[in-house]
């Protein structure tokens, strides 16, 4: 049913506890699990090369890659033991347009991903990033939210 699982992996609490529903998942399917990561773009380094020399954004450019590594390690493949079906990507981008991208050019079957469950202003600011990739996904989307996180009618 679930050849391929796309896991979103944003290295917060929500999305560790996803993790394990991605995990099972791919266990009990026998699938293929592909761990997303999704750096934001924060600031254009381009725009940065007129302050920087070229050596050291290239430095933070190589600095911020092994934290982004060191993290998918701690928080993600430890936690596989035997399984080993699985490959990480690291992107940069817009979060959702990139997981979009990734489940249509990965061909996968099911989106994994945690959910922070913002409301009101956090919402209107942030967005959702959940809630774009539901929405414009072509595939399943499970979204997973952190337990004792309770939904209040204002």
């Amino acid at each position: 049913m679930f050849k391929r699982i796309l896991f979103c992996a944003d290295f917060s609490e929500n999305s560790q506890y996803a993790f394990t529903y991605a995990l099972n998942v791919a266990k009990n399917y026998s699938s293929e699990l592909v761990i997303l990561h999704v750096a934001p773009v924060i600031v254009h380094l381009d725009e940065l090369s007129t302050y920087l020399p070229s050596e050291t954004l290239e430095e933070l450019k190589t600095l911020r890659r092994k934290d982004v590594d060191r993290q998918m390690e701690t928080h993600y493949l430890q936690k596989m033991g035997d399984f080993k079906n699985s490959r990480a990507i690291i992107k940069e981008g817009q979060p959702f347009l990139e997981i979009i991208r990734t489940a249509k050019n990965e061909g996968v079957d099911l989106i994994v991903m945690g959910t922070h469950g913002r409301t009101g202003l956090d919402h209107m600011l942030l967005g959702s990033t959940a809630e774009k990739v539901v929405r414009q996904s072509t595939c399943p989307v499970l979204t997973i939210r952190l337990p004792g996180k309770k939904f209040t009618m204002a």
